[in-house]
């Protein structure tokens, strides 16, 4: 039941990332959330470059301490569920990130690659879920906002 509900939560996250909405339920449901780079937390995602399976991102701002991560796509939607690559990124501005992916990478493959929170502060991604929707690490919002982008691979 968590995996549907996380799958579901990133589906629609990455839905609005390509231009469509979402309907909001009632009006006592959580507010609409959407994905994208905020003012304190950005991931550069124009002109990625890629060595084999390992891609490298011109910059990645984080404020605080985390992850830059990579969430597949599996039969045509992303899995929030699993991961296929983790790097360690320190507060602040973080210039030339490389992340190498951990499984085959094709060009034109969509996947999501977005922040996580080092929240214990002990440089290991703890991606153990501890409730329906989080990990531990959890992923970085601003407002609403959640800080990712849904990209094909170069």
């Amino acid at each position: 039941m968590k995996n549907i509900k996380a799958i579901r939560m990133i589906i629609g996250v990455a839905a609005l990332s390509f231009g469509f909405s979402v309907a909001q339920a009632q009006s006592d449901a959580t507010p609409q959330r959407s994905i994208g780079n905020g003012s304190k937390n950005w991931i550069t995602t124009e002109g990625v470059q890629r060595q084999d399976g390992t891609l490298t991102f011109s910059e990645v701002q984080i404020d605080g301490n985390g992850w830059l991560v990579i969430h597949p796509f599996e039969d045509g939607a992303p899995n929030g569920d699993k991961y296929v690559a983790s790097t360690y990124v320190k507060d602040g501005t973080n210039s030339n990130v490389s992340i190498k992916v951990h499984k085959g990478l094709q060009t034109g493959e969509m996947f999501i690659v977005m922040l996580h929170r080092d929240v214990n502060e002990n440089q290991i991604l703890d991606f153990v879920f501890v409730d329906e929707l989080n990990v531990m690490d959890t992923a970085v919002f601003e407002g609403n906002r959640m800080i990712g982008h849904a990209i094909p691979a170069p």
